[in-house]
């Protein structure tokens, strides 16, 4: 599994075998089940997440108790309530597995050293932060400026194989949407 990884951080910056050999002692691999929590609210954030197997989604759950879902983290994505992850204070949100799913967890300790003792997974690390951003500014962007109909065609076009992977009701909270209005936009 830890190949995986390997493969994922080599896409950014090239790793050599003694130093991919002390990347991986600073993680460690988990395996969930379907509905298994990995984060609950008000936990303790103690990891981010890379994805190897399996769907999650990231829901922020509002005081009427509506569920809004900020993202899905597929394989080879990073996910956790990063907010709270940085700065070891209780999660807003709430990170489920829809599907059985295998993940390779990093504490933030972890995370401090890796940076500190290997400059080039800082550079990994920056760069996958980066790119983070920049989707979630356009997803805010996306829900801001966009109709139904251009949001759910913009998740067919930008996640194919999202659409057959996830519940409807789950689709129509990512999307901001009723059931019933996803229900018209698919047909």
């Amino acid at each position: 599994m830890l190949d995986k990884l390997r493969e994922h951080i080599e896409k950014v910056v090239p790793l050599t075998d003694d130093e991919f050999a002390l990347v991986s002692t600073h993680f460690t691999l988990r395996r969930y089940k379907k509905h298994q929590s990995l984060i609950q609210e008000g936990d303790v954030v103690q990891y981010a997440y890379f994805v190897v197997s399996g769907l999650l989604k990231l829901v922020y759950t509002d005081a009427s108790g509506k569920e809004h879902i900020v993202s899905f983290a597929m394989a080879d994505w990073w996910e956790s309530d990063f907010g709270a992850y940085y700065t070891q204070t209780r999660a807003t949100m709430s990170l489920d597995c829809i599907e059985d799913a295998t993940v390779i967890c990093l504490p933030l300790d972890n995370y401090h050293q890796l940076c500190a003792s290997l400059p080039k997974m800082a550079r990994f690390f920056l760069t996958k932060s980066t790119l983070g951003h920049i989707g979630a500014q356009q997803r805010v962007l996306s829900l801001l400026t966009t109709t139904a109909k251009e949001r759910y065609e913009q998740v067919l076009q930008r996640f194919p194989g999202l659409v057959q992977r996830v519940p409807k009701t789950l689709l129509a909270a990512y999307l901001g949407v009723s059931r019933e209005t996803l229900s018209r936009l698919s047909a």
